[in-house]
């Protein structure tokens, strides 16, 4: 297809799009579910926008497609730029780096070189697709070199970057080796934004620090192309989800009856504790699962009264750290259904795997505690998707406070997961919490989260940028 220029490009390391292959060896496409998606999808139609990213699988590659009004121009990835660009610097080196060094990090200069190469694929991408005096928002930590090199690209665009995961402080950042080549990628950019407050502090911390630069509160005093100095704005634009769409799908009577279908095959149990995760070192599944087996130890919780239901989705299997969680993971659960559970009264129901929409909604609505136990999160959505689900206005939250989500969900009962015995406590007060005070409290959790949607998080952003 003939490219059209674009007057907002999207550039993220993955495409909005499911790619599915024949058995004739016939391509379609689709669109992807997501959050950004739907929050971005009316603006980029409206302005005739493109989305730069990697299809998903190695050495494929596709013409630009339009689907619904999106462009979708894809970026081709060898197998070996996956490895070290993505699973590598991305995953093993920044993501631990990110998250307060939980599992060490990886320093090594073949994958800091491809994911250099790598951004750059992205940047040529997305500056040939800019429409003149155009936008470019970039996302996330696998794209932070992404802005600066636009900017030498095209110098005339608009760019912003937001960064979806924490951002560490200056003591952690300074171990990378390349420490200031990312801080000047992302100054490449007019606006930074990050999901707290404190994460674009850090920044501005680490750039004081590490470059030399001059910050005066949210801005900082960056080098332009041709010598002067340009003002790069950074703040905090916390994320959400459509919670008008969440909202909607636990209001289904299918959902419900799949919910009330839920507590009976667990064995009608007066509590239910729900924990769902992707299977990351990061979330604290282990934490909330030793909390829990010493409550059944010590006689406090007791089965059948209730049961906890564990939904691990499928993450980076082939990175040793991850497979060494499973093992410990899968150890404890199989502890606790065979030394607390019985035929018919299971202490814990663990999965795997990734579940549906409507099977989401249903056990959101069916769980009495949710439990959120990151040792470190740049928001969790899946707080903000519970609050949205309980039409019922019943239920409690238990939150980590290491979550961006702790700043917003205040009426949640906040947690340190480092602290078991206080972890503990919060589940006992949780699955004894009256319902007129669960009603409170999730009364002012739906307000917050149901007026302060992904669509008000993508419309403050672009404001935002429009103004930088």
């Amino acid at each position: 297809m003939t490219l059209n220029p674009a007057e907002l490009v999207v550039v993220s390391n993955r495409l909005p799009l499911d790619v599915t292959f024949s058995d004739d060896g016939k391509v379609s496409y689709g669109r992807s579910p997501g959050g950004l998606v739907a929050a971005l999808d009316p603006v980029l139609r409206q302005s005739g926008g493109a989305w730069v990213g990697w299809p998903g699988a190695p050495d494929f590659s596709f013409e630009p497609v339009e689907l619904d009004g999106l462009t979708s121009i894809p970026v081709q990835l060898s197998g070996d730029e996956i490895a070290e660009y993505y699973e590598g610097f991305s995953n093993a080196t920044l993501w631990p780096l990110y998250h307060d060094v939980i599992t060490p990090p990886e320093y090594h200069r073949e994958w800091h070189e491809a994911y250099r190469a790598v951004n750059y694929k992205f940047a040529v991408a997305a500056a040939n697709v800019a429409a003149p005096g155009g936008t470019i928002w970039v996302h996330d930590y696998q794209l932070q070199l992404v802005p600066a090199m636009v900017r030498e690209l095209r110098p005339d665009v608009r760019i912003g970057f937001f960064n979806h995961i924490p951002f560490p402080p200056e003591a952690l950042f300074a171990q990378l080796p390349w420490r200031r080549e990312i801080l000047m990628g992302l100054l490449g950019a007019d606006l930074i934004g990050f999901q707290r407050s404190q994460d674009a502090g850090n920044f501005r911390s680490c750039v004081r620090r590490l470059t030399g630069l001059t910050t005066r509160g949210h801005s900082i005093l960056a080098p332009a192309p041709g010598g002067g100095r340009r003002e790069v704005i950074s703040g905090a634009f916390p994320i959400s989800i459509d919670s008008a769409s969440v909202d909607a799908l636990a209001r289904r009577p299918s959902v419900q009856a799949r919910s009330r279908a839920i507590r009976a095959e667990l064995g009608n149990p007066d509590r239910i504790l729900f924990g769902v995760d992707r299977l990351d070192y990061t979330k604290g599944i282990s934490h909330r699962l030793k909390a829990y087996e010493e409550l059944l130890r010590e006689g406090r919780l007791k089965v059948p009264g209730v049961v906890m239901v564990q939904i691990a989705s499928p993450s980076r299997d082939n990175v040793s750290a991850y497979q060494a969680l499973r093992d410990d993971v899968e150890t404890t659960v199989g502890r606790i259904a065979g030394d607390f559970g019985s035929l018919g009264s299971p202490a814990i129901h663990y999965l795997h795997q990734n579940q549906p929409p409507e099977e989401m909604a249903a056990l959101y609505l069916a769980a009495d505690v949710m439990l959120v136990t990151a040792l470190r999160d740049g928001m969790n959505l899946v707080a903000k998707e519970y609050v949205a689900s309980r039409v019922d206005g019943r239920g409690a939250l238990i939150l980590s406070e290491f979550t961006g989500a702790a700043d917003e969900l205040r009426q949640a009962i906040l947690v340190n997961p480092h602290d078991i015995d206080g972890l503990k406590a919060a589940i006992l007060r949780a699955t004894t919490l009256e319902v007129p005070r669960q009603r409170r409290r999730m009364q002012a959790l739906r307000r917050r989260v149901l007026e302060h949607d992904v669509s008000a998080w993508a419309s403050s952003f672009l404001r935002a940028l429009a103004a930088s």
